[in-house]
């Protein structure tokens, strides 16, 4: 695996891929990252006493060129990482790399051209190469994706529909990757998730007590921890990975990790909706019942006047319509009731008068201002207390609305990108500084479930927070940072102030890194849960081609220890995850199924067990 970058996403993405997947990488960043400390590589398995060692002895280590293009090789550790130096992903910098022989290569520089320009290069020299770029404009990414892939058929003479060898070009954004991981954050506390299927998923360690409880639909039994003893000690043992039933009904004392959706069971949000909704976005609350007490009132004459005169009621009520709008129609010569009610008609004409004047003046400035921002509405508790609404707070906002989770957001500039977003899906904005006493307040901070602090400056989303657990200490508080050891600080500091809280600080390429990572693993690649020292990996595969799975069911698929099928995708008008397969559904070859599996499984899966074994 080849990664290329000039920020903390590079090192975070070669980190994982060494510490989750196993790979050997080879990481080239420019000259000036090397006096940085790579942020992420700590998180990696062995990874960051290679990394120092490596970073020690770049200075007695030289390369090949000079100027714009110059690539120098700070050396290849035993471990799997291996550090370069060039200044650009230029042709001799790629080669240098390896990308003729690698498998994958990720261009995640801050810079859109630089990531295509250097695509452009490598498909030539490797039509047979899988790439990952890190792309700020979406729609320009669809097309870069089409053109790449149509390039690898082309080069590799392979068949027109592109089988036969994996040559993928993934197109992601930070900002979309880590935005399902900020809304699992502020929902349950943790961002290890996986999406699939429109689905957060998470995995739950849960006491051995509940190790032989049903988890409910949708939940599966992904591990069984190793035993402890006294003194919190785990046994030489380890997990065993993928149990089958026996396994999990015979490990009483052993705790469970099991597959849970991620959902939200608050209140949601107001937004309107009753028998009119359209009548209820015309006209506010206090005007509504001045309407309705008028009606009330023409309702009451009228029939005060059929039974005084003993008229049809039909005609009773238009004589009450006629008194009230002064339709010259003096009831002279009439009863003496009759000549009352007319007085009170006309009376209540002229109340109804102001009334009609100011729906009508609401109704045009609804009209008028249809695009203005929604104010938080009385009452509302619960939500979510958004901060930013740049590209990652507009990414988390689409999250969490897809989510049906209420969502308030502060932004202070007018112009931001995301208030548009917000407009469309009829979200409350608050325009402010949230530095400035009384902003949080206005988006009852006091109220909310969480608060995601997600803007571009590190010191306002601190600054944010910290304001807000004055507030409420024990509030749910998410924030974005940029720096991994500023945000690990940041959270052991907050977790000591406040024991009894929930606190997560994430940097958006500890969020990314694992969609990075499991693109360039491959399409079928969904992600990857830590379980102890071990990794399970969820992929999303073909049944067709596969003799263990083709023809077989699913209990009869299930290897325990190796893989295990989860979910079945559906077709159809209404297209998702199957997540309740009985034992006995018969696996088709025109299936796509989702499943679990550990390294080597998923290698002898995909018949990749071969070049596992060798180590390449």
């Amino acid at each position: 695996m080849v990664v290329c970058g000039d920020d903390g996403l590079a090192h975070r993405l070669a980190a994982e891929l060494r510490g989750v997947y196993g790979e050997q990488v080879t990481l080239v960043v420019p000259a000036s990252e090397r006096s940085v400390r790579p942020p992420v590589v700590v998180r990696a398995r062995s990874a960051s006493a290679l990394l120092d060692r490596v970073v020690t002895a770049a200075a007695g280590l030289t390369g090949n060129g000079a100027g714009t293009g110059a690539v120098t090789a700070v050396g290849e550790p035993p471990g799997g990482i291996r550090l370069m130096e060039a200044a650009e992903p230029t042709e001799a910098a790629l080669a240098a790399a390896g990308v003729e022989r690698a498998d994958a290569l990720a261009l995640v520089y801050d810079d859109d051209e630089t990531n295509i320009r250097a695509a452009l290069t490598a498909r030539r020299l490797n039509p047979r190469l899988r790439l990952v770029l890190r792309l700020y404009n979406r729609r320009l990414g669809q097309h870069i994706e089409e053109l790449l892939d149509q390039a690898a058929v082309l080069a590799s003479g392979g068949p027109a529909d592109g089988t036969g060898f994996d040559a993928s070009t993934t197109v992601l954004s930070d900002a979309d990757t880590a935005a399902p991981a900020l809304a699992a954050t502020a929902l349950t506390g943790t961002s290890k998730v996986l999406q699939t299927g429109g689905l957060l998923l998470r995995a739950v360690e849960r006491p051995p007590a509940g190790a032989g409880v049903s988890a409910g639909p949708g939940l599966a039994t992904l591990a069984l921890l190793s035993q402890t003893d006294s003194q919190g000690r785990a046994d030489d043992q380890g997990p065993a990975l993928l149990p089958d039933a026996a396994a999990v009904r015979d490990g009483g004392g052993r705790a469970t990790v099991v597959l849970e959706q991620v959902s939200y069971a608050g209140p949601a949000l107001p937004d309107g909706r009753g028998v009119m909704p359209w009548f209820a976005s015309l006209f506010s609350r206090r005007l509504r019942w001045s309407l309705a007490g008028m009606v009330g009132c023409v309702v009451a004459l009228a029939v005060a006047l059929w039974l005084v005169t003993g008229i049809h009621p039909l005609r009773a009520f238009y004589l009450t319509l006629l008194d009230l709008f002064a339709i010259d129609d003096p009831a002279i010569g009439e009863s003496v009731g009759r000549q009352i009610l007319q007085l009170l008609s006309g009376l209540a004409g002229l109340l109804l008068l102001p009334v009609l004047l100011a729906a009508v003046l609401e109704a045009l400035g609804t009209f008028r201002t249809v695009s203005s921002l929604r104010k938080p509405p009385r009452g509302l508790g619960g939500h979510v207390v958004l901060l930013g609404l740049g590209k990652i707070g507009t990414r988390v906002l689409t999250r969490l609305r897809e989510l049906n989770i209420p969502v308030v957001c502060v932004e202070s500039d007018p112009e931001a990108r995301g208030l548009a977003t917000a407009r469309r899906l009829r979200v409350p904005v608050v325009l402010g500084d949230v530095t400035q006493e009384g902003v949080l307040e206005a988006a009852k901070i006091h109220r909310a479930h969480a608060l995601l602090a997600v803007t571009s400056a590190d010191t306002t989303n601190l600054e944010a927070v910290l304001y807000a657990r004055a507030v409420r200490p024990d509030l749910r508080v998410v924030l974005r940072l940029y720096d991994d050891d500023f945000a690990t600080a940041v959270y052991r500091t907050l977790r000591a102030a406040h024991p009894a809280a929930s606190t997560r600080s994430r940097s958006v390429s500890h969020l990314a890194a694992p969609a990075f990572a499991g693109a360039m693993m491959g399409r079928q690649i969904l992600g990857a849960f830590p379980v102890e020292r071990r990794v399970l990996l969820f992929a999303a595969v073909e049944v067709g081609g596969h003799p263990q799975l083709e023809g077989k069911t699913v209990g009869e698929a299930f290897r325990a220890g190796s893989w295990r099928v989860l979910a079945r995708e559906e077709s159809g008008d209404a297209p998702g995850l199957a997540w309740d397969l009985p034992d006995t559904y018969v696996l088709q070859p025109s299936d796509r199924v989702v499943l679990a599996a550990t390294r080597r499984g998923l290698a002898e899966l995909l018949g990749r067990r071969g070049r596992e074994r060798s180590g390449t």
